[in-house]
């Protein structure tokens, strides 16, 4: 009986260990790199079962038959791109350690009643260590489709590395952006990451929203009381921090509002100046722009930052701004130019700050 009992003890072990490599095998190494086609990139196991949006590009799904079989390299902005494979090395590492990378903003039921509410996710990177501040990171989004892997990705992984909690937001844009939904998207995405701040290991107050481009003018705009933090009743950003963040966009209005809200009337995001939401209790401001940018004088450079900078300084509003002689749009954190590492210095400001 008891030779039987051990034999029967040995062949469970033995399929135990057969069953090691098999479930090994599903979870996918971190081994992106700039030379990785995108379809290894997307068919990465982990990669895959997390949930990270990783189409930065696509506008419609036939697109991705094109870029299947493009390395990285030749998908990402070449100032962004090491930046960005580190970035899903890093979700690869966090979802083999049995980390949720992926976080839906909105309830099933609010899904289930607007199915285009089931696309604003929330990225998670947590920190090494609990309790400390986090950044929530709101990628470009050309008016088309958000950047979620370049934009977001290389500022988490640059964020994370100075040890900071990140959440990437991916929010509803283009079509999808009607009756203010991407403020609406913000809003409650700094909610549910202050209400679950405990989970998340991160302080709900003196959080940062970095962001990018068109994402600089909905932050811009958040961060003014009634339009923005106060009205969906979360803590005050402890500070803002922006690349080439558009501020105006100027002759474009009338384009977004027929495309985006034909027949309405009422207010709507993209119908306000940044810079005549400035207020005297406005968050501390670090932002950037590069004199060979090439898209925001086409909305009206003089618009774009430099008035924003008047707006802070009217205002008292406590700001560090940098104009970089070679530094395009959508650079990002922008390796190999002027601009390089400028996160750095955003998140010591940030620091000062909020002290």
């Amino acid at each position: 009986m008891k030779k039987r009992f051990r034999a029967v003890l040995l062949s469970l072990g033995l399929l135990f260990l057969l069953a090691q490599p098999a479930f090994a095998a599903e979870l996918g190494e971190p081994n992106i790199t700039p030379q990785t086609t995108m379809r290894e990139l997307r068919e990465n196991p982990s990669l895959k079962a997390s949930g990270y949006y990783t189409y930065c590009r696509e506008m419609l799904p036939i697109e991705s038959n094109y870029w299947n079989n493009k390395t990285l390299a030749q998908y990402a902005k070449p100032q962004l791109v090491y930046d960005c494979a580190d970035a899903m090395n890093l979700v690869i590492e966090n979802y083999n350690k049995g980390v949720q990378v992926t976080w839906q903003v909105y309830t099933p039921e609010e899904i289930a009643e607007n199915s285009s509410l089931g696309m604003v996710q929330l990225f998670y990177y947590p920190a090494e260590g609990s309790g400390g501040r986090y950044a929530i990171v709101l990628p470009g989004n050309g008016s088309t489709v958000t950047s979620e892997m370049e934009e977001g990705g290389s500022a988490a992984s640059q964020l994370h590395a100075m040890g900071y909690t990140v959440f990437v937001l991916r929010y509803r844009s283009f079509l999808d952006a009607t009756d203010n939904a991407p403020l609406d998207d913000i809003g409650r995405a700094v909610q549910f990451i202050t209400q679950n701040a405990e989970r998340f290991g991160v302080q709900a107050e003196g959080y940062a929203i970095t962001a990018f481009s068109s994402g600089g003018q909905l932050a811009g705009l958040f961060c003014n009381e009634e339009i923005g933090w106060g009205r969906y009743s979360v803590p005050k950003p402890g500070a803002l921090l922006m690349a080439y963040p558009v501020i105006n966009f100027n002759e474009v209005k009338l384009l977004y509002h027929v495309l985006m809200d034909p027949g309405e009337c009422g207010w709507r995001f993209y119908c306000s100046s940044v810079a005549d939401v400035v207020t005297d209790d406005y968050p501390p401001v670090y932002f950037w722009y590069g004199k060979n940018d090439i898209i925001l004088p086409l909305m009206d450079l003089r618009k774009q930052g430099p008035a924003f900078e008047k707006a802070l300084q009217a205002h008292g509003v406590p700001y560090l701004m940098q104009v970089y002689k070679n530094a395009g749009h959508s650079i990002g954190t922008g390796r190999g130019t002027d601009a390089e590492g400028w996160l750095t210095e955003a998140a010591a400001f940030w620091e000062e700050q909020v002290g």
